[in-house]
């Protein structure tokens, strides 16, 4: 009856006010965190659609006219499958073409009402110079723009999402449960990356006793100044984005010591999943499963995960996967492109209940896996 009750009261709603009231109904009665790891072809965009109706969304995909419009049009078919009408706020981590590109054209499907970054960039580039001097502007003028600081909170009802790390700074206290020594810093090797990427803004979300992490593509060295002496983070129950699965990040003081139960990689057809960073994955401690976008050349199968744990296929399939990995083309080179995936996209979802517990569903194949709360979340 009760059932019956909520669905005649939706539709009435959705006959006297559109779609945005049956949204707004459909919200209430959900009692989960969800979230889209959406495939933006070796960028990043997550969706977090809160059960209060309120949203979050991390990075928007690609640079460049058609990779641009394709992930706009990739992050909507999320954004409708969430039954959202806006976008509530949108961080995007660091001025890269891969984690802001396609925000522009999103902005024109839907409206985003709070934009949140670091501050200006650190790496000039003329292709993004006008993009971050003019349209940007232009996007935020009218809606709320917030330049994040470490111990600063995102205000998503329903959820608490505390930044950890914006513009090469990081948290110096401790979070609640955190705070004892990582045993991984005395065999830390430090990167040699300083680009825009030190400079991300990393979140941990927390939605009851469900704890998540995304930190942008943040350094090695970042990592360390996060994470050492002291863990000032806990542990997590699902990491997420992990650099693409790059080398430049993804070290044991942050893997190994945030203890991530499952991790999702937002990798591309040969972008991330380096035999360093899988090498890592697969030794830590309580990881019980990875998931990919993509299967990455540069894991070749020596490295990489289980079809049923990858989400996207190659739109021209190759007859044998290679045994080994290959090193990836230096950058500017005439090597030739990557396996193409213009087709079908699909995400991974998962689906947090306060409990803990939590279920990962890859919409490629229906294939489905639940993870019992276990308490640990949270604790060293």
């Amino acid at each position: 009856m009760r059932r019956t009750m909520l669905v005649t009261v939706a539709t009435g709603l959705a006959a006297l006010f559109g779609q945005a009231a049956l949204d707004g109904v459909v919200a209430q009665t959900r009692t989960t965190l969800d979230i889209y790891v959406v495939d933006v072809e070796g960028g990043n965009a997550v969706l977090f659609s809160a059960p209060t109706g309120e949203s979050l969304l991390i990075d928007s995909g690609n640079v460049a006219p058609d990779a641009a419009i394709r992930d706009a049009e990739r992050i909507m078919a999320a954004a409708k499958d969430a039954h959202l009408s806006q976008i509530d706020n949108l961080i995007t981590t660091h001025w890269h073409g891969d984690h802001f590109g396609g925000m522009a054209e999103l902005a024109k499907r839907i409206p985003i009402r709070h934009f949140a970054d670091h501050g200006p960039t650190i790496q000039p580039a003329p292709a993004f110079d006008e993009f971050l001097t003019k349209i940007y502007p232009q996007l935020y003028a009218k809606a709320k723009h917030t330049v994040a600081k470490p111990g600063d909170k995102i205000s998503v009802a329903g959820l608490d999402v505390q930044v950890v790390t914006s513009a090469g700074e990081t948290i110096k206290e401790a979070l609640p449960g955190a705070g004892a020594p990582n045993p991984y810093c005395a065999s830390f090797k430090p990167g040699d990356k300083n680009d825009e990427d030190m400079m991300s803004v990393g979140v941990i979300i927390t939605f009851g006793k469900f704890r998540t992490i995304h930190l942008g593509d943040l350094t090695k060295n970042k990592e360390f100044e996060l994470m050492c002496p002291n863990n000032r983070i806990g542990t997590v129950d699902l990491f997420l984005g992990l650099h693409h699965g790059q080398d430049s990040s993804n070290s044991e003081v942050m893997i190994h010591a945030t203890r991530p139960r499952v991790a999702i990689m937002n990798d591309g057809t040969r972008k991330g999943g380096q035999p360093e960073v899988m090498k890592v994955l697969h030794s830590s401690p309580g990881l019980e499963d990875l998931w990919q976008i993509h299967f990455s050349q540069l894991s070749g199968q020596e490295y990489t995960v289980p079809g049923m744990f990858i989400a996207n296929l190659l739109d021209e399939p190759l007859a044998a996967m290679p045994v080994s990995p290959i090193a990836p083309p230096p950058p500017g080179s005439s090597a030739p492109p990557a396996p193409a995936h213009n087709g079908p996209a699909y995400w991974i979802k998962v689906t947090a209940q306060m409990d803990g517990t939590f279920t990962v569903t890859n919409a490629r194949n229906g294939f489905v896996k639940t993870y019992a709360a276990n308490g640990r979340a949270g604790t060293n």
